[in-house]
């Protein structure tokens, strides 16, 4: 039996009751993910170590959204997923392409969850 962490049940639960009632929406928004709970976004600002790996599946520039194939992000208590986040700042967006393996740091703000740095790891 495949046990999984329960917020990304719960993830998972959202995104396939987003579909079923929205079947033109191919990608979950980010504010479906907001059982978790973040620490404050002023602390994971602070420190560096809060930086998480992925991979860029999607680039959204004209919407400033990327979706991440990421590992634990631990400052929101976040288990390994795939999801779209907002981006601060879209021109973060420039350097990358789906496929790019990324260290990134994301914040939680009113239930939004919002890419603040990403580096491409080249």
């Amino acid at each position: 039996m495949n046990r999984q962490h329960p917020a990304a049940m719960a993830c998972a639960l959202l995104w396939a009751a987003a579909l079923l009632a929205s079947p033109a929406s191919a990608q979950p928004k980010a504010s479906d993910h907001a059982a978790h709970q973040a620490a404050s976004p002023a602390a994971a600002d602070v420190n560096k170590a809060d930086m998480a790996e992925g991979e860029v599946r999607r680039i959204d520039k004209e919407g400033g959204k990327v979706t991440l194939r990421h590992g634990e992000i631990k400052s929101l208590d976040m288990p390994p997923m795939t999801m779209v986040f907002a981006v601060r700042d879209k021109t973060l967006l420039d350097s990358l392409k789906a496929g790019d393996r990324v260290r990134f740091k994301a914040v939680n703000e009113a239930g939004k969850y919002i890419v603040t740095d990403i580096q491409p790891q080249r």
